[in-house]
């Protein structure tokens, strides 16, 4: 198994959080209990947690190629739902 983890700095996590689960569970399994959330995608799980320094993420998957397909996808999802805050990539942190 490949993990990997980030922390976006934001004051909206809570917000974050909560769109990215609506948006994805019209097509994955999504489970999302108060300020935590878990995204099954065919290629890797990601867990999210929001926090008052923003919206930490977790994802793992069974290789790098699929490790690197879970965290492009939410990634790119965060930012285009994080538009207004001028982020740029994510850096990530492999284990």
């Amino acid at each position: 198994m490949r993990e990997g983890a980030t922390l976006f700095l934001t004051e909206n996590g809570g917000k974050y959080l909560l769109q990215l689960c609506k948006h994805f569970a019209h097509k994955i399994a999504v489970e999302q209990v108060d300020d935590c959330a878990e995204l099954r995608f065919s290629c890797g799980t990601g867990y999210l947690k929001s926090a008052p320094d923003g919206l930490h993420i977790r994802v793992v998957s069974a290789d790098d190629a699929d490790l690197a397909k879970t965290k492009h996808v939410i990634e790119g999802h965060l930012l285009r739902f994080a538009f207004r805050e001028n982020a740029g990539p994510l850096h990530w942190t492999d284990f």
